[in-house]
């Protein structure tokens, strides 16, 4: 299982060599490992199919008790194959799709770690690993999204998705975290079988806030959807993979993956249902208005991901059903329509339905199978959206609480995606010829038709053969969001029914509509000012607030002057232990001078002299003398202190010290007073501000002891554990060789710098 799911990145990294070597052929070729992937996924569906949940675990971190596991049920089986066998298309038509492509190398390593990062996303059964592939899809889909890195709108676009997502993403590290501190594990098949001690947990709100924050932002849910249809800027085969079967529908597995420990309460109902219907339902609006090829497909996943959430939140097993089939047919009509629009593009140059009309001369069968997906899309019988659109209108009508609300949304979404349905499936094709920038002369290349071909025909094939995905692995995945088998079954016809007659409502009303999109379109206008005031106009607001942010910052914190960054640091290191003092009710000082010996008071005499000579004296040469005094005091306190080593060991430096300043003030230009009085008080009063604090918290750390000294553990194992008598070394060489081999790395780095600099003002100075 390991090397399946990392198999897509060792791929990627030779990806671009594979591409050199074979060409035109380049997509078929790397195409084979989805392909066989998904061939091993489908070696699971018997198990998982007589409902047998599998887990397969490999060390970690063994040290902190982690490891790295994946769970194979019907859900991760069911995402698994709609990644790996809507893969083997997308890969092969991006070879021909970006043909001549400068960068196809590139995209070759993109996508495949795009989908092995979603493979173990869907698969990763430890919360650690699960949140690690959640991140890398964020990433590799910034990357792909930015394909196109020269063009400005690519570039924004990207950088919106990344900020919308990672951001929900923190917010959904912290929900993980606290769940897996309230189950006592990280492992998802066991917090799966924790719902009740989490819906009883104090916790429980919170934990669902903050992880339904990163599905919301994840899926594109109101009010996060606006960052979706700017994905568009990606290239077509990135927009169909997205759409289809991956990064969009994280999410919604996300969500479905958790409705076991999480759901059935008010709470989830509420939140799912009213903001997946509220999506659900704004999606399908502005697709309907929309004209770009592309912006009405994205616009209408974002009906999709609406429709998905609010049936999980419903929560019977007849709506998790729903979502479940839901979930397959619209996986396969979305990604035949987008790779067609990306046929529409390559073959005519048509960006905008406006701009098409009487194509089914030229490109009979792209016209075919785009007339087959829109049915299903549609909801048309025989098509397997018919049968999801019939059981959604189940769900809803059934739902435990909100029933009015859901199902008043879900027939008018209904009504629009017919109309949506019409204009993608029958208005490029049919009608008067309309001039397009580019006169096509034939079909697309088989690479690019294999895959709608396939997924349109599929969506038909589910429909009048409901039967082949409905006992094997649709129930086994609905089982799995429902947290036990589910009984209820797919059928293409229910007879008679409430839901049958809100089918044909909406099949009638929504031919209306597209027989007068214009109008619609024009009624509607006043939808174009109110996007000024939506989401997104307050997160460009929010972008610009961080930018003054940042510009502030870096004027006042960040201005290049290090006397600035040391007052910025110690006066916040004041302030924020005076307040860490204060809220813990001061400080506990046990000062006692009784003890103190004569030739103690001579030294701390002598550095309070020298301190004070150091900061007040006009001459270089004296400052540098104090501070000596200064050292050598701290190392006969050592010493006194049975600190040999250590008081020699600050001799020697502090010996260095001011032989080295000594030599470099006979360099340096005669000392000017260039520093304002102002200044130097504000400079005092921070020093003694600092020296304060220190003094202080010292003096508390001695009179506080919360353990034993660990004093007792170095000297009874200084010999036996590090074969030594010196209980300093062994220190320094055993117990904590690994800091004193960064300080020593530290200290070399340091040389290297300082002989640099003296070999370069040496050659400067021949020259």
């Amino acid at each position: 299982m390991l090397l399946a799911i990392l198999s897509g990145f060792l791929l990627a990294t030779v990806a671009p060599a594979v591409h050199r070597q074979t060409g035109l052929n380049s997509g078929w070729v790397l195409a084979i490992l989805p392909a066989a992937l998904f061939l091993y996924f489908l070696s699971f569906l018997p198990a998982v199919g007589s409902g047998e949940s599998i887990v397969i675990s490999y060390p970690w971190v063994p040290g902190l008790d982690i490891q790295l596991s994946f769970l194979v049920d019907g859900l991760s089986l069911l995402f698994a194959l709609l990644i790996s066998g809507i893969g083997f298309f997308i890969v092969a038509y991006a070879g021909r799709y970006l043909e001549g492509h400068k960068d196809l190398g590139r995209f070759y390593v993109l996508i495949l770690s795009f989908m092995a990062s979603m493979l173990g996303l869907v698969l990763s059964d430890n919360l650690i690993s699960l949140f690690v592939f959640w991140e890398l899809t964020s990433i590799t889909s910034y990357l792909l999204i930015g394909f196109n890195h020269e063009d400005a709108t690519a570039r924004r676009s990207a950088l919106q998705g990344l900020f919308v997502t990672v951001g929900g993403g923190l917010a959904l590290l912290t929900g993980l975290v606290m769940m897996a501190v309230v189950t006592g594990s990280y492992e998802l098949s066991e917090i799966l079988s924790s719902g009740d001690a989490l819906r009883d947990h104090g916790w429980y709100v919170a934990i669902v806030l903050l992880v339904l924050l990163g599905c919301f932002t994840k899926s594109a849910q109101v009010p996060f959807h606006f960052w979706l249809p700017r994905a568009m800027a990606a290239p077509t085969p990135v927009s169909a993979y997205l759409h289809s079967a991956t990064m969009v529908k994280a999410g919604v597995y996300l969500m479905a993956r958790l409705n076991p420990s999480l759901g059935a309460t008010d709470l989830w109902l509420i939140l799912l249902g009213v903001f997946g219907a509220l999506t659900m339902f704004t999606g399908v609006f502005m697709s309907i208005r929309s004209t770009g090829v592309k912006q009405v497909l994205a616009y209408s996943t974002v009906m999709a991901l609406g429709t998905l959430t609010m049936l999980i939140g419903v929560g019977t097993d007849t709506a998790i059903m729903a979502a479940m089939a839901f979930l397959v047919a619209h996986s396969l009509y979305k990604g035949a329509l987008f790779l067609i629009a990306g046929i529409l593009d390559h073959e005519a140059g048509c960006k905008d339905f406006l701009q098409t009309g009487g194509l089914r001369h030229a490109l009979p069968i792209t016209a075919t199978f785009a007339a087959i997906a829109a049915l299903s899309l549609g909801g048309v019988i025989p098509m397997f959206g018919f049968v999801a659109k019939e059981l959604l209108f189940e769900a809803v009508l059934d739902a435990p609480s909100l029933s009015g609300l859901l199902s008043l949304l879900t027939v008018a979404s209904a009504i629009l995606v017919v109309a949506v349905a019409a204009v993608v499936g029958i208005k490029p094709y049919w009608g008067p010829r309309v001039e397009t920038p580019k006169t096509p002369h034939h079909e697309a290349p088989p690479a690019m038709l294999a895959g709608p071909a396939v997924l349109a025909s599929l969506g038909l094939l589910f429909g009048v053969g409901v039967a082949m995905v409905d006992r094997g692995l649709l129930s086994a995945a609905a089982g799995a969001v429902y947290g036990s088998p589910v009984e209820t079954y797919l059928s293409l016809w229910h007879g008679f029914n409430l839901p049958l007659m809100l089918s044909v409502l909406s099949l009638v009303l929504g031919l209306t509509i597209y027989f007068n999109w214009e109008r619609f379109r024009t009624a509607t206008g006043f939808m174009d000012d109110l996007k000024r005031f939506g989401p997104e106009r307050a997160y460009d607001k929010s972008m610009e607030g961080l930018v003054s942010i940042s510009e502030w910052q870096t004027r006042v914190l960040q201005n290049g002057y290090l006397r600035y960054y040391l007052l910025t640091i110690l006066l916040s290191t004041v302030a924020l232990v005076t307040f860490a003092i204060t809220r813990a009710g001061g400080l506990e000082i046990q000062m006692s001078l009784a003890g103190v010996r004569i030739q103690e008071l001579a030294i701390i005499a002598v550095l309070l002299l020298a301190a004070l000579v150091s900061v007040t004296t006009h001459s270089r040469l004296g400052a540098v003398a104090s501070l000596g005094a200064v050292g050598f005091s701290v190392a006969l306190i050592y010493v006194l202190f049975s600190a040999a080593d250590v008081g020699i060991t600050q001799v020697l430096v502090e010996t260095l010290t001011v032989i080295m300043l000594v030599l470099v003030l006979f360099r340096l230009p005669g000392f000017l007073n260039l520093t304002p009085q102002a200044l130097r008080i504000r400079d005092a009063a921070v020093a003694l501000a600092v020296g304060a604090m220190m003094a202080l918290l010292s003096l508390a750390a001695s009179s506080t002891r919360y353990a034993e000294s660990i004093s007792e553990y170095f000297i009874r194992e200084s010999e036996p554990s590090g074969f030594g008598r010196n209980i300093v070394n062994v220190i320094l060489v055993d117990f904590r060789a690994l800091d004193t081999l960064g300080e020593i790395v530290v200290l070399a780095l340091a040389a290297v710098g300082v002989y640099a600099m003296i070999k370069l003002r040496a050659e400067d100075n021949r020259k």
